[in-house]
């Protein structure tokens, strides 16, 4: 997923950047549509979803043909182990997408003329959730590998557009709205709005994460990647 011709900067300025804007529309479009919703949390939800799904598309568009488009820590550790990512630029991607992602938070705080940070009391406890976001992490991986598994120009805006609809579902499906980042998860845990979660949760979330992206990568490259694509 990522450009050999970009150097080591531009692609994690372009993480940093695609990952500020992921947090900005999430924490943005929840704070918006939970002022416009009326106490209708259903109604909340789903522009946030909307909102969400179709930001992530566009940001993938823009930024993966400079960094990869990864925004995602287990996005990253995905492809530097199926070597589509250098190990030595783990680290670093890692830094700027959580960095990024407060960034991000910041700047729908400050559209909103809300405090820089504050801390969530969203609270979202539980097996339930956690297993949610392992389903959740699990399908996000499941659909970028399928994405990727032949990257070009031409598959480019259909994988942009079906992993935003993905996302955008995954809202719906689960219980937990569907994180399934563990940069975004920190992040969120410093909005307390509509989208925040309380800093307690945070560590299943994540566990089950690492847990889902680690299941979908096992069954994907031993079960589904050798199997011999058909043409239609």
């Amino acid at each position: 997923m990522t450009s050999p011709q970009a150097s080591l900067l531009p692609r994690l300025v372009a993480e940093g950047l695609g990952t500020a804007f992921l947090l900005a529309i999430v924490i943005g479009s929840g704070i918006m549509g939970e002022r416009l919703a009326g106490g209708n949390v259903a109604i909340a939800l789903l522009a946030n979803s909307f909102a969400t799904g179709c930001g992530l598309a566009v940001l993938i568009y823009v930024f993966a043909p400079i960094s990869g488009a990864h925004f995602n820590p287990v996005v990253t550790f995905a492809m530097a182990l199926r070597g589509r990512q250098p190990w030595r630029e783990f680290g670093p991607y890692i830094v700027v997408q959580v960095l990024g992602a407060f960034c991000g938070v910041v700047a729908a705080h400050l559209m909103f003329g809300l405090p820089l940070f504050s801390m969530s009391g969203h609270v979202r406890p539980g097996w339930a959730q956690d297993w949610s976001e392992f389903v959740a992490t699990f399908g996000l991986l499941m659909t970028i590998l399928a994405c990727t598994r032949n990257p070009s120009e031409r598959t480019l805006g259909g994988a942009a557009a079906a992993i935003g609809a993905y996302i955008a579902a995954a809202y719906w499906f689960t219980s937990s709205t569907s994180f399934a980042n563990p940069a975004v998860t920190l992040a969120r845990a410093a909005s307390d709005t509509f989208a925040g979660i309380r800093p307690d949760d945070v560590p299943g979330f994540i566990v089950a994460q690492i847990l889902g992206a680690s299941a979908a990568l096992a069954i994907w490259d031993r079960v589904l990647a050798p199997v011999k694509q058909d043409r239609i």
